[in-house]
């Protein structure tokens, strides 16, 4: 049995040259391994790139990391024992390698309940020249990738560690944020689906009922926002897993989307109107004010209208007579003036008598528009300086106030409504809305392109579809629907395919979804004296829907809402229990702040070279060398660095089944090219046009049959013309030539 110091001595590869903070170089020995490594157990490759050496140390031993190999010409020659002297020393070619200090890996002596070595982060004491440089054995060399607490998701292997298991802490992983990031085929919708499936397999085999021995539903959440329609079958074989889609198929589980209207807030309507914030806005909010205190409906009598309309007058009163502006001197202030006095003349419009009013709300009425008619008659001669003095405006909100009083109105109705309050209204009484606040605010000339842009809304069927939901859809519904059911401890994914949103509406729709789970998760730890419900927020193709904008724009468009939204889940979910997973091929195109904010990396191959100096950026100087291997990673591997993982590692991912990756395959050239008798691919343009192009057509007897569309969805749903015939329930499937497609995924062995 060989000593420790034989031991260590028989792991020696070389002696150190060179030491500063973030570099150590080490000149190896000529007896040191050239390419495989048999001193340390088990044949192990060496010197390799990225791979771990070790350096004793006052603490133990500092593990540092192999940036780079080279061969330098020694001054001198370089031989252990004596020298010959019958013969000519020459020099001798030496390598020399330099390291990154990672940390240092303790020994546990005499703590049996722990593992041999426990790795930390951070160097307290370096060495010093002339130190030597260890090969790590098996153990240590696993413990320096295993080590960790509450490492419960094993999400791969590391093949620079003798295959150590690289295992993930979930509050780390998910608690402080994600980032997926790597080229188109690198694999980065497979590590997607991974994490979560693994995350969640870890979870039930840790609740393993003792009785049964069966595992028992967990309760996790993940909700992914799929842009491109790759995760609908990645878990179908999971437990309570909802998918939604712009069109519904109750065949394959998959449910309508469904985004009302009376969700978005008044952010997200200014940024999908593109209100303009002097005029447009301030007509947009008070609509959304008016049509969401419930008193805007189609069935009001004609008494509870006047008293929604002399509220709204008081509002406005208020308003002018907190500014000052109808009696303030000046020339600038003359269209102010001016324009107050055009409202007095569309007020009394409005305030017209009916037969139906009580004779209380009459007499209140009259005198008001008493008051009214004296304010416009002694301001018509023609050099008016509509001028007015503040006791007449106060005696007209007095009026004004006593009305609505009389026709049942309060002062708490007249306090201003939180125009974001998440309260169902139609579409059609919005419109109303905005109009009759446009006259009352006098910018009726200046809401045409803002309305049009909402009947474009209302009635463009791609649109209208989510956004104009069913009536009894309600906010407890749609948070049962979409986060988890009420009172329930089982997990749930919640799938949301966004392929076929309009690109007019897309980014907002994201933006509510995202932003009424933050709200959600923030009420619940308000009313829950400050527990959070932990839930996963999951984007896809990330660069699209968090991208930069230009903060000092004057108004905001729906892509910037949308980052926005992202932003201050980035900052503050966290507090709330919603963590973020991004997925992204171009990191220099997101948003700084939200990429910020995340503390985990998992990086896949990443070629651009824009994109390779952001990810250098993110992480510190001593560490990029580690870096520059991601042009050349192959699919599988990934580097993985941050807050969940003790050290930077190589990892190499675990194997998905075929059926559990989400539907993200290169395109089959060469199969659909030559294997036509088994692999035809034929289309029925004029199918897929008249269902482009929403006609109600008949299909020509003998074209097909609804049992073979059934088939031909069941065998490749992600066909386009067989993807749009079962979305189209009431037309009858394409050409029984459409055979089969199947798809082979080819982009990554896992």
């Amino acid at each position: 049995m060989m000593t420790p110091l034989a031991m260590a001595d028989a792991l020696r590869i070389g002696n150190v040259d060179f030491v500063s903070p973030d570099e150590i170089k080490v000149l190896i020995d000529i007896e040191a391994p050239n390419d495989v490594a048999l001193n340390a157990g088990t044949p192990r490759p060496f010197p390799r790139i990225n791979s771990y050496v070790l350096i004793s140390s006052e603490s133990g031993f500092l593990v540092a990391q192999i940036e780079w190999i080279t061969i330098e010409r020694s001054q001198y020659p370089k031989r252990k024992g004596l020298q010959d002297f019958g013969l000519i020393d020459l020099p001798f070619p030496l390598r020399k390698m330099s390291l990154n200090p990672l940390g240092v890996l303790h020994e546990n002596i005499g703590k049996p309940e722990k593992p041999p070595y426990t790795f930390s982060r951070g160097v307290e004491v370096f060495p010093t020249v002339g130190d030597p440089v260890l090969l790590p054995s098996q153990i240590e060399l696993k413990s320096i990738v295993e080590s960790g607490d509450n490492r419960r998701v094993k999400i791969g292997v590391s093949p620079l560690a003798g295959n150590a298991e690289v295992r993930v802490d979930p509050d780390r992983l998910f608690g402080r944020h994600l980032a997926i990031l790597g080229n188109t085929g690198s694999g980065k919708s497979c590590s997607v689906a991974g994490v979560i499936r693994w995350s969640i397999e870890a979870a039930k085999r840790e609740v393993i009922c003792p009785e049964c021995s069966q595992s028992r539903k967990i309760n996790s959440r993940f909700i992914i926002l799929d842009p491109n329609g790759e995760y609908s079958r990645a878990f179908k074989d999971m437990d309570n897993v909802r998918v939604f889609a712009v069109e519904a198929d109750p065949q394959n589980m998959v449910e309508q989307l469904q985004v009302p209207l009376w969700l978005w807030n008044s952010s997200e309507w200014c940024a999908f109107t593109q209100a303009s914030s002097r005029a447009q806005r301030p007509v947009l909010i008070q609509a959304l004010r008016t049509v969401r205190d419930g008193t805007l409906d189609i069935a009001l009598t004609p008494s509870a209208d006047m008293r929604r309309y002399l509220r709204t007058l008081v509002d406005i009163i208020r308003i002018e007579l907190a500014n000052g502006e109808p009696w303030a001197a000046g020339q600038k202030n003359y269209g102010k003036r001016k324009g107050f006095y055009d409202g007095l003349i569309a007020w009394r419009n409005g305030t017209t008598e009916d037969v139906s009013f009580a004779q209380a709300e009459k007499d209140a009425l009259s005198d008001l528009n008493i008051k009214l008619d004296s304010m416009i008659d002694a301001h018509t001669q023609q050099y008016a300086s509509y001028l007015f003095d503040q006791a007449t405006i106060i005696e007209l909100m007095e009026l004004t106030s006593k009305a609505h009083s009389a026709f049942g109105g309060s002062d708490r109705d007249i306090l201003p409504i939180d125009a974001d309050i998440p309260r169902p209204f139609t579409g059609d009484l919005f419109l109303r809305s905005i109009q009759s606040n446009a006259e009352l605010l006098k910018s009726t000339e200046y809401v045409e392109t803002m309305l049009t842009r909402i009947r474009t809304l209302l009635s463009d069927s791609r649109m209208k579809v989510i956004t104009n939901c069913s009536p009894d859809l309600t906010l407890q519904k749609w948070l049962e629907m979409y986060i988890c059911p009420t009172n329930s401890s089982d997990g749930s994914i919640t799938v949301i395919d966004l392929s076929l949103v309009p690109a007019e509406v897309i980014h907002i729709v994201t933006a509510v979804i995202a932003r009424m789970t933050l709200e959600a998760l923030q009420r619940y730890r308000h009313l829950n004296g400050g527990k959070t419900l932990p839930t996963t927020l999951v984007m896809e193709e990330a660069h699209t829907f968090i991208r930069k904008y230009a903060s000092d724009a004057e108004e905001t468009a729906a892509y910037s809402m949308c980052t926005q939204v992202f932003e201050k889940i980035a900052r503050e979910g966290r507090k709330f229990g919603l963590g973020l997973v991004l997925s992204s091929q171009r990191p220099s195109e997101l948003s700084q702040t939200v990429l910020s904010q995340c503390n985990t990396f998992l990086l896949h191959r990443i070629s651009n070279d824009r994109d390779q100096d952001l990810v250098n950026k993110l992480v510190p100087d001593n560490l990029r060398g580690l870096l520059r291997e991601l042009p050349s990673l192959p699919s599988q591997k990934a580097i993985l660095l941050g807050w969940a993982s003790e050290l930077p590692v190589l990892v190499q991912m675990n194997y998905l089944e075929e059926d559990h990756r989400p539907k993200s395959d290169d395109p089959e050239y060469w199969k659909t090219w030559t294997d036509i008798e088994r692999n035809a691919r034929t289309v029925n343009w004029g199918t897929i046009a008249d269902i482009w192009q929403e006609k109600e057509t008949d299909v020509e007897e003998g074209q097909g049959n609804d049992e073979g569309a059934t088939k031909q969805q069941k065998k490749d749903d992600s066909d386009y013309g067989d993807y749009l015939c079962h979305v189209q329930k009431d037309q009858q499937a394409m050409s029984s030539a459409n055979t089969d497609s199947e798809t082979d995924d080819e982009e990554l062995p896992f």
